[in-house]
């Protein structure tokens, strides 16, 4: 079935919803009204939805947005950083994109969603031989009682990790080969490419390492083949409840390497920073745009009366962060822009004491060591013509700090 002809059996099963419900009873109404349709309808309807997905794909968005009345009645793509609705589609109603929506979960998903008002899962599309060859990071929530839907492309090719460009002691601090523990963050806002970058780090270490790695993610996105590791991966929700869960029955697995999908709460700080002090090598994520914030997040998340404990015992453990940022840069496409911390003597010191402020001054003075602030990396892609200077500045955390970094290079 083509495009146009799957569209219309979106809008037919459409105009089949009655005017009069409302909220949780309409959407009640629609899934049940999906499941008695016979399986050619439903995989139509899937069809039409992977029809705009492949759209997605030839514009090399990293984002589709649909469904709810703040989409206006449009189907949205982010493509090189900016999110802008295509004109070259037909308008979809909101009867339309709850149809579509429905259609992809599950009736468990479904009671889910109409729970919690939100649920997480991944999306893969096949191949005519049954082969993935995209997968997709997926959000449905609610908007106004009607449901709106967030899909981010999955990378489907790992960039090669000398790619990152990272100094021989930040990548041996990064590899199993050289350091067998130690807590290591990728850190960024949400689109900021941590999952690539951690990818990366992890494909290396499994081209290069006999060993175990577990990767604990919510949702799971891109899989790895094991080669000369071997590779599991547990979903949370699917395969496992928590993150904290997760992380403690994984010590029982014989792990090398435990990645966690995002450190989001104490409990989950409080197990991860225990896993790695037993001696593992441990990888997660932070919503933090600097290695300054990563410690004050970590830290802050603790009760006061347990902050001297984990401040010495983070201190122990930290071996690197990573802070990033994708940056428009001047070709109309996006760079990655980058800070990096490798703990050393100083650093530990620092943080033992408290004094999380000299942390700054420490990184931007050790660049021999693979070390540097956002905004050395930043005014270093500005001199290189790769982002412009307004683009820089805007991305700065230290804005002060990268006036005068620029100034003092010319």
């Amino acid at each position: 079935m083509d495009f146009e002809s799957t569209r219309s059996i979106v809008n037919k099963l459409a105009s089949d919803i009655p005017p009069h419900l409302f909220g949780e009873a309409r959407h009640v109404f629609i899934g049940k009204y999906l499941d008695e349709q016979p399986d050619e309808i439903k995989m139509g309807i899937k069809t039409h939805l992977d029809g705009l997905l492949d759209r997605m794909r030839k514009l090399e968005a990293s984002d589709i947005d649909f469904g709810g009345p703040g989409c206006a009645k449009r189907i949205w793509f982010r493509v090189f950083g900016n999110k802008k609705p295509e004109m070259n589609l037909k308008d979809y109603s909101l009867d339309e994109t709850d149809v579509i929506i429905n259609n992809i979960i599950t009736s468990t998903e479904r009671e889910k969603l109409l729970t919690q008002r939100n649920l997480d899962f991944s999306y893969r599309l096949f191949d005519e031989e049954n082969k993935i060859w995209a997968r997709f990071r997926a959000t449905i929530y609610f908007e106004l009682n009607h449901l709106a839907l967030n899909m981010r492309r999955i990378n489907e090719q790992i960039i090669p990790f000398r790619e990152f460009g990272f100094h021989d002691d930040v990548a041996k601090a990064l590899s199993l080969k050289y350091q067998k523990s130690g807590l290591i963050l990728v850190t960024g806002i949400t689109g900021s490419g941590k999952s690539t970058t951690l990818d990366s780090i992890i494909d290396a270490n499994n081209r290069t390492m006999s060993s175990h790695i577990i990767i604990i993610a919510d949702p799971v996105e891109y899989v790895h083949e094991s080669i000369k590791a071997i590779v599991k991966h547990r979903e949370i929700g699917r395969d496992v409840h928590s993150f904290k869960e997760g992380t403690i029955q994984a010590l029982r697995q014989d792990p090398d390497i435990i990645v966690i999908g995002e450190m989001r709460d104490a409990e989950t700080i409080m197990t991860v920073l225990e896993v790695v002090d037993s001696g593992h090598k441990v990888f997660s994520t932070l919503h933090t745009s600097s290695a300054l914030e990563s410690i004050d997040r970590i830290l802050g998340e603790i009760s006061p009366d347990e902050q001297d404990r984990i401040r010495e015992r983070l201190a122990d453990v930290l071996t690197a962060v990573i802070s990033q940022k994708l940056i428009p840069s001047l070709d109309g496409r996006l760079v990655l822009a980058k800070e990096v911390l490798l703990t050393n003597s100083s650093i530990k010191t620092a943080i033992r004491n408290n004094n999380i402020g000299e942390v700054y001054q420490i990184i931007q003075q050790s660049n021999a060591g693979g070390m540097n602030t956002m905004e050395q990396d930043l005014a270093r892609l500005n001199s290189t013509n790769t982002i412009s200077y307004f683009e820089a500045y805007i991305n700065a955390n230290n804005k002060k700090r990268f006036e005068e970094l620029v100034k003092y290079s010319y």
